[in-house]
């Protein structure tokens, strides 16, 4: 008479334990690195998208652990290494060949018109903050959107798949 129940009990915890990992590996989680070179480095101006495609002389950016991840959520750990400058990381949706909507008197990219879906605020030198959001497939955007940081060079595309 016992039997049946604890068969039933046994079979409804090894379903439990099977259906856990499956929701956990939805997730993806990117590394995001957040530099400069330091206040003595050369600013430039023409390192947005589309403009000069040689980013090497760039004296900041953004660099990922992963340049493609899963559609869903997406976990951004970022950390601004710089030693003296402060630097946030803002995530845009973005069309290849689409004109970035940049105000040159603002020096940085209109973030209601790019449609901005998220953002770590500004970091002081050396901290860390997260961002979690659920992203569709397409490209995305990376920037430090503070004023000249991204027409210097900071900022990376994300692919969603």
């Amino acid at each position: 008479m016992f039997k049946p129940l604890v068969n039933v009990v046994s079979g409804a915890l090894a379903l439990v334990a099977i259906t856990i990992p499956v929701f956990a590996s939805t997730s993806s989680i990117v590394n995001v690195t957040l530099w400069d070179k330091g206040s003595g480095a050369e600013i430039v101006a023409d390192k947005g998208i589309g403009m000069n495609v040689d980013k090497k002389p760039a004296t900041m950016g953004v660099k990922l652990s992963a340049k493609t991840v899963k559609a869903g959520e997406v976990t951004f750990k970022v950390v601004n290494t710089s030693k003296e400058t402060i630097h946030e990381m803002v995530v845009f949706p973005y069309k290849d060949g689409e004109k970035i909507p940049f105000s040159d008197k603002d020096a940085k990219i209109d973030e209601d018109a790019a449609g901005h879906v998220g953002e770590v605020s500004e970091l002081d030198p050396t901290k860390a903050g997260a961002l979690t959001v659920n992203l569709e497939p397409g490209k995305y955007i990376l920037t430090c959107n503070i004023p000249g940081h991204y027409m210097n060079g900071m900022w990376a595309i994300i692919t969603v798949k």
